[in-house]
């Protein structure tokens, strides 16, 4: 399996502290050492950093945790590879443009022989999580004609994620720089932190930070991962089939499929 990070904040925020707990995930306090990848959205662009080298050994990953790279929305992923080989192509998260946007995707589980629909978007890699990625934006453009607003998609999106998850583990995040989604099929962990900030202590390495003193009173911030991160605050877990909708750092849709 692999684990999931995802951001998605009202005002430009870095992920570091949260980055460098997840890093040590991929191949020293975890067994996701196939890859790990980072994408920061800065309005329509998207700042991609991947790597098929251990997140925790990763000099890419170095440069990224000294370089705090501040963003709405991020999504990151560290990789044990079930589906696939050990290469560039098949490290998450995943790029396409739809209606003049970037989307990125990332999945968490193994969805067996799933191909999916190809008939405009079509994976580079050979990896489950792709092929699901492209199966989705083949459905939405292939049911709107034009970009449509978040609420309009969310039918086509959880009656995909029903049809996923019946089909194997399927645990995702999914923007296109204005909103996040996730969902979990069977782990995912999440937390909102607002005014009054405190400090938080990762789990994995031995790195506090006083949030406190990184923030104004207006600061909104969710932060989702496959497991919680810091060992010192209170994470919500996710229960299966349940799903969320995120902007400006405020939770705006959420439910639970059956």
């Amino acid at each position: 399996m692999c684990e999931l990070l995802g951001m998605n904040a009202n005002v430009p925020t870095d992920i570091v502290f949260s980055f460098t707990g997840l890093m040590q995930r991929g191949g020293r306090t975890g067994p996701h050492k196939d890859g790990w990848g980072v994408a920061f959205y800065e309005g329509r662009g998207v700042r991609l950093f991947q790597d098929p080298a251990p997140g925790c050994d990763s000099e890419v990953a170095q440069l990224v945790q000294r370089f705090p790279i501040k963003s709405e929305v991020v999504i990151a992923h560290v990789r044990q590879a079930n589906v696939g080989q050990v290469c560039l192509a098949n490290t998450h998260p995943f790029v396409r443009e739809l209606w003049g946007r970037n989307w990125c995707f990332a999945h968490n589980g193994q969805l067996t022989a799933f191909t999916g629909r190809r008939d405009f978007y079509c994976p580079v890699g050979d990896t489950d999580s792709e092929a699901v990625f492209c199966d989705l934006l083949n459905r939405i453009r292939g049911a709107f004609a034009d970009d449509a607003p978040v609420q309009l998609l969310l039918p086509l999106l959880l009656n995909a994620c029903a049809e996923y998850r019946r089909q194997g583990v399927f645990n995702c995040l999914l923007s296109n720089g204005q909103w996040l989604f996730g969902f979990c099929s069977t782990k995912l962990a999440r937390i909102t932190r607002r005014a009054p900030f405190g400090p938080a202590h990762l789990k994995d390495v031995e790195l506090e930070v006083d949030f406190h003193a990184q923030t104004t009173a207006n600061d909104v911030v969710t932060v989702l991962a496959t497991e919680a991160l810091t060992d010192n605050e209170q994470w919500t877990l996710f229960q299966p089939g349940e799903w969320g909708l995120w902007a400006a750092g405020e939770c705006i849709a959420s439910g639970r499929l059956d």
